[in-house]
């Protein structure tokens, strides 16, 4: 068994707890589901939300699918010019026979636009 990294990240209609637990949720239960990720074997997982998200802290949502063991950590994105408005990422460490190149990362909803080159692989 091997620790193996998956990124994930969306975008979140507004700035309220709801809709900051709801996108969480959404991203982590993407990752999941195209990594097999099961809560017993998440490490760990760092979230960042954009300096325009500070309704809820989004490892709420990851407690509340069952992600008890692992070490969760929030933290502010650096405010790049630029940068997409009302993003949350994540980093998610966990236990896995799949090798790295296996892994899926997870862009949903505007940060789509974050990674073109996943999207294009997803449909290949």
């Amino acid at each position: 068994m091997s620790t193996r990294a998956a990124r994930g990240a969306i975008t979140v209609p507004e700035n309220t707890r709801p809709a900051i637990l709801r996108a969480a949720r959404e991203m982590l239960e993407a990752l999941a589901q195209a990594n097999g990720i099961t809560p017993e074997k998440v490490i760990s997982a760092v979230f960042t939300a954009t300096p325009d998200l500070d309704a809820a802290y989004p490892a709420e949502a990851a407690r509340g699918l069952g992600w008890r063991r692992a070490g969760l950590l929030c933290t502010q994105e650096m405010a790049v010019a630029g940068s997409l408005p009302m993003c949350l990422r994540v980093l998610v460490l966990w236990e896995s026979e799949v090798s790295q190149r296996e892994v899926r990362h997870c862009y949903l909803r505007g940060a789509a636009n974050l990674r073109p080159d996943l999207a294009q692989r997803d449909s290949d």
